[in-house]
């Protein structure tokens, strides 16, 4: 039985949603990564009590959520850290490119793993660096269903003498795999015995499914996490995103200053309204969280159960973490799955393309949204590729 009810549709037209604006009203959007529901009870009582005070002068980063951050490491994942060693941002699309301007020299090269979060690929370049990328390995593991691993040959091949990051999406998105202890370790042995820095990208860790157990790259070993800089936020968890206040986790005293250097007089402080959101939601938003996953699960067994039964020329991921599906048209032999759907079904996901090498051929569709809004679309799929 669930406290929470996210089965109610939310108007969010007129709301200044990127999501919800960027295509007419005919569109249903199912792209970006926020969710189409109503923050934890516990963020707007807060929010609603900080706005009645009604003074918004410069904020300050607060003892109470670097404490907040630390108890929630260790009493989640068992990973011991300091308040000193929290670096706050205000995004996680900031901190990837703050990471490339910190580590390094202009021209180096930033590895990242493809098919991947778009901002990965952008945040290199955006900071003079050399973009390498590394296709992950994808298979079928059951009808219509995709499992994407490690090629570790090709990542141990791309560590050049002259890559100095390595940008990892743990959990990934768009792909939904939850990197396993063994994976992670492997991952982090070539970079150590290459010098070359990790920046993990953790945002989605609280989105675990199925009872799954996030495991911090930075926890594994004291070496690990002197050469490893983690980012978390509460955004995606809470559908706060909008509010922006987000974190690094930085041990290394040198990679902190670093950061610190790097992102000095370019990167904004977290505003007051964002910090207040934290505090509440990692204070009092678990109960929330944990019907939140259950709701999530449940969606993303419809998807792949609609995929099987109704979309028989379509694979899938089956997400471990995350609330998004990649979705595999290859078949279908259509050169602009996106737009095929953006014109025909009138639902909008995201563009495989945009996502780097091995996104040719899919889309990404988010989940996070009621039932009844994920039977829409669905649907509206099912009719134009079936009509």
């Amino acid at each position: 039985m669930m406290t929470y009810n996210f089965d109610d549709v939310i108007e969010r037209h007129g709301s200044d949603s990127m999501k919800w604006q960027k295509y007419p009203k005919d569109i249903l959007p199912l792209w970006v990564a926020d969710m189409d529901f109503v923050s934890p009870p516990a963020v707007l009582d807060a929010l609603q009590a900080r706005i009645a005070h009604g003074v918004f002068g410069y904020g300050g980063e607060t003892q109470r959520l670097a404490d907040l951050i630390c108890d929630r490491l260790a009493r989640l994942y068992r990973w011991q850290v300091s308040p000193e060693h929290i670096v706050f941002l205000p995004g996680l699309v900031a901190g990837l490119n703050v990471m490339c301007r910190a580590i390094g020299k202009a021209g180096d090269k930033v590895v990242v793993q493809t098919p991947v979060y778009p901002p990965f690929l952008t945040a290199p370049t955006n900071q003079a660096r050399q973009l390498s990328v590394v296709e992950l390995a994808a298979r079928q593991v059951e009808t219509q269903q995709l499992y994407y691993e490690q090629d570790l040959a090709a990542f141990k091949a791309a560590l050049t003498p002259d890559t100095s990051l390595f940008i990892l999406c743990h959990p990934h998105n768009p792909v939904g795999r939850l990197w396993t202890p063994e994976e992670l370790t492997q991952l982090a042995e070539h970079c150590l015995a290459n010098d070359v820095v990790i920046c993990s990208d953790e945002i989605h860790c609280d989105l675990v499914l199925d009872g799954r157990q996030h495991v911090p790259m930075a926890s594994l070993a004291p070496e690990i996490a002197d050469n490893c800089i983690t980012l978390m936020a509460p955004s995606k968890t809470f559908n706060i995103a909008g509010l922006g206040c987000s974190f690094a986790v930085v041990q290394n005293a040198q990679l902190r200053k670093q950061v610190k250097r790097a992102a000095a007089g370019i990167i904004p402080e977290v505003n007051i309204l964002g910090l207040v959101a934290a505090i509440a939601a990692y204070e009092h938003g678990d109960p929330w969280l944990q019907d939140l996953l259950r709701y999530l699960a449940a969606n993303r067994d419809y998807v792949q159960q609609f995929v099987q039964t109704q979309l028989p020329d379509i694979r899938a991921t089956v997400p471990e973490a995350t609330y998004l599906t990649w979705l595999d048209f290859r078949d279908l032999a259509h050169d602009n799955p996106h737009k095929l759907l953006l014109e025909q079904a009138k639902v909008a996901l995201n563009d495989g393309v945009t996502f780097g090498a091995g996104g040719e051929g899919f889309v990404r569709l988010n989940f996070g949204c009621p039932r009844s809004t994920l039977e829409t679309a669905l649907n509206r799929l099912k009719q134009a590729l079936y009509p």
